[in-house]
């Protein structure tokens, strides 16, 4: 069970500052039994190094982020909306030291694949709120997609996320001063619905709601009890899509279309990735973390005005737009192993769903089940 908020300030945001002293007052040690631990693997699992270097960078940003969320909370006399920016900023400037930490010690690569620069596309990023649908896979793709978010397309995000991620002190502070949401993992699809809806309705023009339609990381058991979930219940034309998907779980729908229906001026924007997959758990990360990281992401806008608003269209256009991200992903793998990718087209060529049927869903263990 987590523990009170008043006692993870007390114990957990300090502890996590005694441990970072500690851990750069040893690194020299660390660094020397890492060192040579590492001389009895083969090269490529040489990683230890590198792992311990991100861990003291990781440990020190987390505690200045502490120190700078007491000295905003002991100079606390200003607005509501300073008090966001200043906590968003914070987050922008944590996230940005975190991956430029990545990019020196994993050697990560991200490459993004944007719409073309219109006048109409410009003009859209600023003049509108957003609901972002992306799939989930790897232990930082959140991570990636708030940093973009944040300090590429200056969005504040909106995210509900699971409470037990509370027990990381800093996440827990700064979360939880602004609009987010933190779901206990027993709440039930009901209130992560209701909290999305919650989050949704008071969006402005700066705000992106992420949601992660898959509900967690793709695994090949997962993939066949989400078909089977969805034979059960009589959902054959979705268990049939969902088997012609390779790489994604089927998406489900409740959390993106509460989010369009509390929020129908929001543009929906879509985003695909892909490069470390196959890194879900930390014995996966120390087993095959590569040498040079990366990660090329895809994503497009689907105008509010092109949303369908029946329920039925809604789950017939999300998962079409399911569909081409998993064709961009097998086209991406082919590419990456030397193939030549097959001929499927995307879905939108394999489909034109009736009036433009559009949809979305949810993130981190916030399901949409229908």
């Amino acid at each position: 069970m987590l523990p009170p908020r008043i006692v993870r300030r007390i114990i957990l945001a300090p502890l996590v500052i005694v441990v970072t002293v500690l851990v750069l007052v040893t690194l020299p040690l660390w660094l020397l039994v890492t060192f040579g631990a590492s001389l009895r693997l083969p090269p490529p699992q040489r990683r230890g190094l590198r792992f311990v270097w991100f861990g003291a960078a990781w440990l020190t940003l987390e505690s200045a982020v502490l120190i700078a969320c007491l000295g905003l909370w002991l100079s606390g006399a200003f607005g509501r909306a300073r008090r966001q920016e200043r906590h968003y900023a914070l987050i922008r400037w944590f996230l940005s030291k975190v991956y430029a930490v990545a990019v020196r010690i994993f050697r990560l690569t991200l490459v993004v694949e944007e719409p073309p620069p219109t006048p109409q596309e410009r003009a859209a990023r600023l003049s509108r709120p957003v609901v972002v649908l992306s799939r989930h896979a790897g232990p930082g793709d959140s991570f990636l997609l708030i940093y973009l978010l944040l300090s590429r397309y200056e969005r504040r995000p909106r995210i509900v996320m699971k409470a037990a991620l509370q027990y990381d002190p800093s996440l827990d502070v700064v979360v939880n001063r602004l609009p987010n949401a933190f779901v206990p993992r027993r709440s039930g699809r009901e209130r992560v619905v209701a909290e999305i809806r919650r989050l949704a309705t008071t969006m402005d023009d700066h705000d992106a709601l992420v949601i992660f339609p898959e509900g967690g990381n793709f695994t090949p058991r997962r993939r066949r009890l989400a078909i089977r979930r969805l034979e059960e219940k009589g959902l054959a034309e979705e268990a049939e899509r969902a088997r012609g998907m390779d790489h994604l779980l089927p998406p489900r729908p409740n959390g993106a279309i509460a989010a369009i229906t509390a929020c129908p001026e929001a543009d929906v924007i879509f985003v695909a990735h892909t490069g470390l997959d196959d890194l879900v758990t930390i014995g996966d990360v120390w087993r095959r973390l590569p040498y040079a990281a990366r990660i090329t992401a895809k994503w497009w806008r689907v105008p509010a005005a092109e949303v369908p608003r029946d329920r039925e269209s809604q789950v017939r256009w999300l998962y079409s737009h399911w569909e081409e991200i998993d064709a961009w992903i097998t086209a991406q793998r082919s590419t990456r192993d030397g193939e030549t990718p097959p001929d499927r087209g995307t879905a939108r060529d394999q489909e034109a769903p009736p009036d433009q049927e559009v949809v979305p869903d949810q993130g981190e263990g916030a399901p949409g089940g229908r």
